[in-house]
């Protein structure tokens, strides 16, 4: 059984589109399930639907390559050899640059009438956080 909600076989296929291009090719078989998933989703869109989804998708790939930028030493087990500044530097524009992504998200489910949302609660996105207190204590 295959299912991938709409919002994710995006933002998926964007990630495989990076990973393909940073890792010459070694996701070929990935890439290519959602590509054919993402060709069969578009046959159902007229050209302006095509228009806003493909705006969408070279948005969020342009979110996901700074994400990546961002996080790659993180990943690869040698933060230790960043400052603790830069590494909370990179969390909060990590953060930031995530929060745009929910934005295009949520743009390409109303773009297919989906009631899906990506909603965070208690989180930076969710715009009633944006005015609360945190207490440290």
């Amino acid at each position: 059984m295959e299912f991938l909600p709409v919002l994710e076989l995006i933002d998926r296929l964007c990630i495989a589109r990076i990973k393909y291009e940073r890792t010459k090719g070694a996701n070929q078989d990935e890439l290519d399930w959602y590509e054919d998933k993402y060709s069969q989703l578009v046959k159902t869109l007229t050209a302006d639907q095509r228009e806003t989804l493909d705006h969408n998708i070279q948005e969020i790939t342009v979110i996901h390559n700074r994400i990546w930028d961002l996080e790659w030493q993180l990943k690869s087990g040698v933060e230790h050899l960043l400052p603790l500044d830069e590494i909370g530097r990179r969390a909060i524009a990590i953060r930031d640059w995530n929060n745009r992504r929910i934005t295009y998200k949520n743009s390409i489910a109303e773009l297919f009438s989906l009631k899906m949302r990506e909603i965070k609660t208690d989180h930076l996105s969710d715009p009633e956080q944006l005015f609360k207190t945190v207490d440290t204590k």
